[in-house]
């Protein structure tokens, strides 16, 4: 039982994994949760494709406000680029057109897959949720604006080709935050002389965020902060009062998990200064 009045209690703070399907966007997936759980504040983290599938981090109530604090990374995925295919929004939802292409080895496929390994340059898609001039690209491509979308780095810690049946090649990726498995897709295919679009993508993991069932998390195993400990009143964090670097058992410079009975607080110390990233959050 809580112990202090305006404690938010009653209230469904649950953090989960589910498992998107594919053809429906993710805030119209986001909305058949919130009426399974009949909750009203409700959030995801990591915006998956309609037609892609897999992994989506959900939070409800407090804990949509922890989002940035996760650990998301690397990112896992698989998927099928169907070789010969060419589509404006380099998958399977808008196809403009097919021509069939030779087969290549598999010996070539995983050549270039070594070559993509790495730190690589690659031109987001024109229909991603990227911002540009403050506006969503696919909100801009979908009206036949005209716009450049800049190049930007990103990060391929593997690729795995799982398999071959001409023309479609399935593979596996561990990618880095930022990476569009689309944009891979296409320059794979590229670097094997065909146009290409993914036909299917499915996210397997977002760090160590896996589907289970939507098994409740707890999320402070999952906040990649070290923990420190307040030497005062816990009433002191709940209310968000001021406090000094000497209050806690560590007072190094830093960012740092603070856990009391039943709630949590993250703070930033710098200079003897303590300043709350985050209120007080119900642990239960």
């Amino acid at each position: 039982m809580n112990r202090w009045s305006g404690f938010e209690s009653g209230r469904l703070n649950r953090l989960f994994v589910a498992y998107k399907p594919p053809f429906i966007s993710s805030n119209g997936f986001l909305q058949r949760l919130k009426r399974k759980y009949n909750v009203r504040r409700a959030g995801f983290s990591g915006t998956l494709d309609p037609f892609a599938s897999g992994v989506l981090i959900v939070a409800f109530e407090q804990y949509t406000r922890l989002f940035a604090l996760l650990d998301k990374t690397p990112k896992r995925y698989r998927a099928v680029l169907w070789l010969g295919a060419q589509s404006e929004t380099l998958d399977i939802e808008k196809i403009t057109s097919v021509c069939e292409v030779p087969a290549v080895s598999i010996e070539k496929i995983n050549s270039v897959f070594m070559e993509l390994t790495g730190e690589i340059e690659q031109f987001p898609p024109r229909f991603s949720a990227l911002k540009v001039g403050g506006q969503r690209a696919y909100k801009l491509a979908r009206g036949g604006v005209d716009f450049a979308i800049k190049p930007r780095r990103t990060r391929v810690d593997s690729l795995k080709l799982l398999a071959y049946c001409h023309p479609f090649v399935t593979f596996e990726c561990v990618v880095g935050e930022g990476c569009y498995v689309r944009s891979l897709g296409l320059e794979i295919a590229k670097r094997l002389g065909a146009a290409g679009a993914l036909s299917s993508l499915s996210r397997l993991s977002e760090g160590g965020f896996m589907f289970d069932n939507e098994r409740a998390l707890d999320p402070k195993d999952h906040i990649n902060l070290p923990r420190n400990r307040f030497l005062g009143s816990e009433r002191t964090l709940f209310d968000a009062k001021k406090c000094a670097a000497e209050e806690f058992a560590i007072r190094a410079n830093g960012d740092y998990l603070v856990e009391a009975a039943d709630f949590f607080v993250v703070i930033r110390i710098q200079e003897g200064n303590v300043r709350y990233l985050l209120g007080h959050i119900s642990a239960t």
